[in-house]
C-alpha cells in the first residue's frame, strides 16, 4: 500500500522544464523560446493585454489528485497519477481506496471521493493539487491570527477573520485545479492548461476550490517604468550574448543525450548545494572534471575489458565537446542561462506580489516568509509550457532538514 509521505516523494519525480534549461534542452530554438517567454511575461506584467501566454501559479499541494468521469462506464472517480497507466487505476468506492492505499492518503482520497461527487462533473477529467482535508490549523504568525494549511513544504496562511478564511474553515476539503483532460478514453485524452475550471463546477460549502490561473488580487503586481527598463536591459544583454554563440556549439549539448544529462545533473548539484553559478569559467572546468570522474567511476565498476573500453569510448565522445568548441562560446552558453535566470527572478519577485494567501516556511524557531512555489507559463499558440521557479530558494527549502514539511507529524 502507498501512504501519503511515500506518495509525496513519488510526486516529486514528475517533470516540467525550467525556463533556463531550454538553453541546454533545445539549443538555438530552445534559447529563442526562453527569450520569447520572458518577453511575453514582461509584456503581461507591463499591462499589455496582447500577451500570447497564459500564466498559472504552482501550488505546493500534495498529493496530486484527479477527479472526473470514467469514459468506459460513465461513473465518477478520483485517482492518483495511475489514472493514465496502461491499466488505469481509479477509485469509485471507498473500498477500492482502502484496497490500494492506507493511512492519511487513504483518508484524503475517501474525503475527495465523497466531496468531489457534489461538484456536478458530468464529463472529462480534472487534475489539481490537494491543499487540505481535516488538517487546517489556527496559528499565530508574527502576532497575527491565521487559518493555515500545510500540505507539503509551504505553509499557506489566511488572516483568520476574513471571508476567505471563514469559507476555508467551512470546507471539508480544499483543492486547486490546474489541468483539464478530454477524450473518449484515458489513453487518448489530451490535456489543456491555463483554463478556468472552477466556473464550470457547482459551488458547495464543503469544498473550497480555486483554479491555478494567475490573478493580481493585490492590484500592484505590474511593472513600473523603472522595473520594465531594468528587465529590458537584461533581455538586451541576453540577446547580445546569444548572438555571439555559434549554432553548432549551442546545439551540441541538446544533440548529445549523454552530454545533456551530465550538464543538467551537474547544474542541479549546484542548485541543491545552494551554489549559484557565479564564476562561469570555473563552472565549465568543474563540469569537465565531473564528466571525467563520473565515467571513471563507471569504468572502475566494470569487470571486462570490452565493457571498460566501451565506456571509455563514450567518455571520449562526450568530452570532445570541450575540445571541438571554443571555450568562450561554451562559457557563453552558461552566461545565457544565467541571464535568463536573472530575468526570471525579477519576474518572480513582481508576480509574488499578486497573491491573496500569504506563504511561509515553518522551522523550529517559527515561520519565515517565502514566495509561492512558482509559476507556469503556457504558450497556447506555439505550444509548450515552462516552470518559472526560484530554484535556489525552493531546492533549499525542499531538501533542508531545518524546514518542517506538512507530512512531518
Amino acid at each position: 500500500m502507498l501512504n501519503l509521505k511515500a506518495y509525496i516523494a513519488e510526486e516529486k519525480n514528475t517533470h516540467m522544464e525550467h525556463i533556463e534549461d531550454l538553453v541546454f534542452n533545445g539549443g538555438v530554438e530552445g534559447t529563442r523560446q526562453a527569450i520569447f517567454f520572458l518577453r511575453d511575461l514582461r509584456d503581461m506584467l507591463a499591462g499589455h493585454t496582447a500577451s500570447k501566454i497564459t500564466t498559472t501559479v504552482k501550488w505546493d499541494g500534495a498529493p496530486a489528485i484527479f477527479a472526473g468521469i470514467d469514459p468506459t462506464d460513465g461513473k465518477f472517480f478520483v485517482a492518483k497519477k495511475g489514472v493514465f497507466n496502461k491499466n488505469p487505476k481509479v477509485y469509485k468506492t471507498p473500498a477500492e481506496v482502502d484496497a490500494d492505499t492506507d493511512g492519511d492518503l487513504a483518508t484524503k482520497l475517501k474525503i475527495a471521493l465523497a466531496e468531489f461527487k457534489k461538484l456536478g462533473i458530468t464529463k472529462g477529467v480534472y487534475q489539481g493539487d490537494l491543499m487540505f482535508t481535516d488538517d487546517l490549523k489556527t496559528e499565530m504568525i508574527n502576532g497575527e491570527k491565521f487559518t493555515t494549511f500545510h500540505p507539503n513544504t509551504i505553509v499557506y496562511a489566511v488572516p483568520f477573520d476574513t471571508p476567505l478564511a471563514r469559507n476555508i474553515r467551512k470546507a471539508k476539503i480544499g483543492v486547486v485545479w490546474h489541468t483539464t483532460y478530454t477524450g473518449s478514453s484515458f489513453e487518448t485524452m489530451t490535456a489543456s492548461f491555463g483554463k478556468s475550471i472552477v466556473q464550470h463546477m457547482k459551488k458547495v460549502p464543503s469544498v473550497w476550490m480555486d483554479d491555478a490561473n494567475y490573478k493580481d488580487y493585490s492590484g500592484v503586481a505590474t511593472f513600473t517604468a523603472a522595473e520594465t527598463t531594468e528587465l529590458n536591459g537584461i533581455l538586451s544583454q541576453l540577446g547580445s550574448k546569444f548572438k555571439t554563440i555559434s549554432a553548432p556549439t549551442l546545439n551540441a549539448i541538446s544533440n548529445d543525450p549523454d552530454l545533456l544529462m551530465a550538464v543538467k545533473t551537474f547544474n542541479n548539484s549546484k542548485i541543491k548545494a545552494n551554489e549559484p553559478i557565479e564564476n562561469i569559467s570555473a563552472h565549465v572546468t568543474g563540469l569537465f572534471n565531473y564528466i571525467y570522474d563520473k565515467y571513471q567511476k563507471e569504468i572502475d565498476k566494470l569487470k571486462t575489458e570490452k565493457g571498460k573500453s566501451g565506456k571509455e569510448d563514450t567518455r571520449k565522445r562526450v568530452l570532445k565537446f570541450f575540445t571541438d568548441h571554443d571555450k568562450k562560446e561554451i562559457e557563453g552558453i552558461f552566461e545565457v542561462a544565467n541571464l535568463i535566470a536573472t530575468a526570471k527572478s525579477i519576474i518572480i519577485a513582481k508576480m509574488n506580489q499578486a497573491g491573496h494567501i500569504s506563504t511561509f516556511l515553518k522551522t523550529a524557531d517559527g515561520f519565515k516568509i517565502t514566495g509561492v512555489e512558482g509559476f507556469v507559463a503556457i504558450d497556447h499558440l506555439k505550444g509548450g509550457a515552462v516552470k518559472i521557479v526560484d530554484r535556489m530558494e525552493f531546492s533549499k527549502a525542499n531538501f533542508s532538514p531545518e524546514i518542517i514539511k506538512g507530512w512531518q507529524r
